[in-house]
Order: C-alpha cells, then sequence, then structure tokens
C-alpha cells in the first residue's frame, strides 16, 4: 500500500471513530489559554461532557498533590457548584482557592469505602447545574469508566478521574487502560528562582498521555494561578519536554 493510501484509510478511520464517538471536533472545549497546550487538543481545548483521567507522579505521588491542583485549576474556570467525591480527609481548601476554586463551590461527597465513590459520581452525573464532578478513586476499569463516559455525554457535565492509591498494587491500577477522553500525567517539577527572597511559583511536569482525537504531549507549566489558570514555564524548554510523550508511557 502506497504512503498516500495509507494516509487515506487512516483519514478515514479516523472519521468513522469520531462518529462512533459522538463527534470529537463537535464537543464544546474549554481552552487552557496556552496555545502550546491547546493546539495539542482537539477543537483548541479540553472537551467538555466528558471524562478525564488525571494521575500524579514524581515523589510522595499517593497524595496527589500537584494532580488535585491541576483539576481544581479546571473546576475553577467552569461556571456553577462542583461535586467533589472522596474517602480521605485531606483536601485542603486554601490550596484549591489558591487554584482559583472557592471552596464555597465545593459540594463535599464523603464515603467510606473507595468502591462506594464511583456509583456517587455517576449519581452526580445526572444532576443538573453542576459545573464538574471530581472523584478521587483507586480502581477504574474498563466497565466504569465506559459508564461515567456515557453519564458526562448525556448530562454535558465533565467528571474527572483523580487517581489515589496507597500501596504499590494500587499505584499499579492505575496503569490499566480505560475509556477516558484523555489521561493526563501531573508531577512537580524544580521552580525557578524566585526574583526576591521567598517561595517561587510551583511548577509542574504535564504529560498528556492520551487524547481521542489528538497526540501525546508534554510541558514544564507553573501552577494555577488564584484565577484557575497555569502558565507555561519561562524556562527554555529542554528537547525532551517538547516532543511527544512516548505511548508506552500512559499504559
Amino acid at each position: 500500500m502506497t504512503r498516500a493510501r495509507q494516509r487515506a484509510a487512516l483519514a478515514d478511520l479516523r472519521q468513522q471513530i469520531e462518529r462512533l464517538d459522538g463527534g470529537v471536533r463537535h464537543r464544546p472545549v474549554l481552552p487552557f489559554g496556552i496555545p502550546a497546550l491547546d493546539r495539542c487538543l482537539p477543537s483548541g481545548g479540553l472537551a467538555l461532557g466528558a471524562l478525564h483521567e488525571i494521575v500524579e507522579s514524581g515523589p510522595a505521588a499517593e497524595f496527589a498533590g500537584a494532580a488535585t491542583l491541576f483539576v481544581a485549576g479546571i473546576a475553577a474556570r467552569l461556571d456553577g457548584p462542583v461535586l467533589w467525591c472522596l474517602n480521605r480527609r485531606d483536601l485542603f481548601a486554601p490550596g484549591l482557592a489558591r487554584a482559583g476554586l472557592h471552596p464555597d463551590r465545593v459540594i463535599f461527597a464523603e464515603t467510606q469505602r473507595d468502591r462506594e465513590i464511583l456509583p456517587v459520581m455517576e449519581e452526580g452525573l445526572r444532576e443538573p447545574g453542576l459545573a464538574a464532578v471530581i472523584g478521587e478513586v483507586t480502581r477504574l476499569g474498563l466497565t466504569a469508566s465506559r459508564r461515567l463516559q456515557l453519564a458526562a455525554e448525556a448530562s454535558g457535565i465533565s467528571v474527572f478521574a483523580l487517581r489515589r492509591w496507597w500501596t504499590v498494587a494500587e499505584r499499579d491500577l492505575a496503569l490499566l487502560p480505560t475509556v477516558a477522553f484523555t489521561r493526563w500525567r501531573i508531577a512537580p517539577h524544580a521552580s525557578l528562582a524566585p526574583p526576591a527572597p521567598g517561595l517561587g511559583r510551583a511548577r509542574w511536569q504535564v504529560d498528556l498521555l492520551r487524547c481521542r482525537g489528538g497526540e501525546p504531549r508534554s510541558w514544564i507549566l507553573e501552577a494555577c494561578d488564584v484565577t484557575g489558570r497555569p502558565a507555561l514555564s519561562r524556562e527554555p524548554i529542554h528537547p525532551a519536554h517538547s516532543t511527544p510523550v512516548r505511548r508506552a508511557a500512559g499504559g
């Protein structure tokens, strides 16, 4: 098969997949406001009314601090209340506020067991008026993620699965496949020296491991400000961070 015929076959296959997925290119999106990031996402932003998966990496990844603030910044830029489902009381409200998500906008749904979080998330997607549903989950398989994706599509409410774990076995569960529209990996990155004594703005390595209709990429971003917006690092990006992520890294 010639290269031209290969490209034509791939284009036809993408169109078929988009039709089956409800039209990737026609979904409403939320831009990050960072051209280098937005142009790597279908239609120039994060798809709304879809399931997105966020995984923390790096030291103390089980606490998911950077990933939590990354999600909070996205939710902060959506209109309406946010349902946050969890079973551990370690969410720091002032930290959410610094990422633009005021605690007054957050409805907390606390469960006793991890396995109860997914049903609460699905139920929340049936409630009109929510800006987003966020769930801190350890286990998220193909069936459960498909249910969340379908519920998000039906309601138009975005849902975010923030992966949490406390053991090596639980951590490995985050490597299993899901049907999430995007999968992100967030890791702390060394901050730049501030112009005056004090703490510099936190920085993250943000890896887009999988994106339906897009390509994996990596960036070094400055953490979300009080409006919920991250920023591209002012430091020149190492070539390793400006090239596509290897697909194997995302599972």
